[in-house]
């Protein structure tokens, strides 16, 4: 793994890795009626990451890469299942409702995650941090209130459920943290396209998309993939507290590429998305602000 010389730029490469995972929703909402070609998209979407990953493993380690597969183990599995579910999602959620709500639902992966470790590997909750699960759970309540549409839900619903598969994912990891994370990764690509390719053919549909969609379809799995090695170099520099409010930058970039009338979505938030937005961003800063003396340091590997 590249290891940095000067740490200082740790947190400038972190912010970057959040900067090309924003640019998501934006590819999304330029797929021309992206509702309609789901399975296409997460089938490209899914062989690009599982293909830019491996070839950046072999880079690395050599064709002894492989033998990451070999020490995955129950975790890897049921973190790459995970991931798998949380990318399946994210397509129906951003393509049922606004990309702010969408986004704003996977902001509140971390309060899940400690949920699911206070559930299944029996980590302590503080008094602190169930305040901030309840806050961002009213923000998430307000901005449900506020879409009453039938799509909306869905959307919200079907956001909540990727942020859910991105928790157990975070889950997987705490549990066996010696999981090669980037071979998990690898595994939920592949996971999303086995599925959507037996989807795809049981219906008797195309593989393909048009060829502007099949390159945004690419490009989204890039983006992901240069975040993710990005993300790795970084993060073992920083402590976790840190690393989660400089995650913010994808939330905040994504919905700010989709509002930009100059980028010609503009697609702008409703009230009551600004106002539950809003106390989710607080719960975060909130959490950070709690664990600041937590001087762990994560990082994929």
């Amino acid at each position: 793994m590249v290891e940095l010389k000067n740490q200082k730029a740790a947190v400038p490469i972190v912010l970057f890795a959040g900067l090309f995972w924003s640019l998501g929703p934006y590819v999304v909402r330029n797929i021309d009626a992206a509702n309609t070609v789901p399975w296409q998209y997460l089938f490209t979407r899914g062989l690009v990451i599982f293909l830019l990953l491996n070839c950046f493993l072999y880079f690395e380690e050599g064709i002894k890469f492989y033998k990451n597969y070999l020490k995955v183990g129950l975790s890897g599995i049921l973190g790459g299942l995970g991931l798998a579910i949380a990318m399946i999602s994210f397509i129906w959620s951003i393509t049922n409702t606004s990309a702010a709500i969408t986004l704003l639902c996977l902001a509140a992966m971390p309060f899940i995650t400690a949920l699911l470790s206070f559930l299944f590997l029996k980590e302590k909750i503080s008094l602190s941090v169930w305040l901030t699960i309840i806050l961002a759970a009213v923000g998430i309540v307000i901005m449900a209130v506020g879409n009453k549409n039938t799509g909306s839900i869905i959307g919200l619903i079907f956001g909540l459920a990727s942020a859910l598969g991105f928790a157990i994912f975070s889950v997987s990891l705490r549990w066996k943290r010696q999981t090669p994370k980037f071979t998990t990764v690898s595994i939920a690509g592949l996971i999303c396209a086995i599925i959507s390719g037996f989807v795809i053919f049981n219906q008797d549909l195309n593989f393909l998309s048009s060829s502007k969609n099949q390159a945004l379809f690419a490009t989204h799995g890039s983006l992901v993939c240069i975040g993710l090695i990005l993300y790795s170099i970084g993060s073992k520099h920083i402590p976790a507290a840190e690393l989660t409010l400089l995650s913010l930058t994808e939330v905040i970039g994504g919905i700010f590429w989709v509002w930009l009338p100059w980028l010609g979505i503009n697609e702008i938030p409703s009230n009551n998305t600004i106002i539950g937005g809003f106390l989710i961003f607080v719960s975060i800063f909130y959490y950070s602000l709690i664990v600041q003396n937590n001087k762990r340091f994560i990082g994929l590997n």
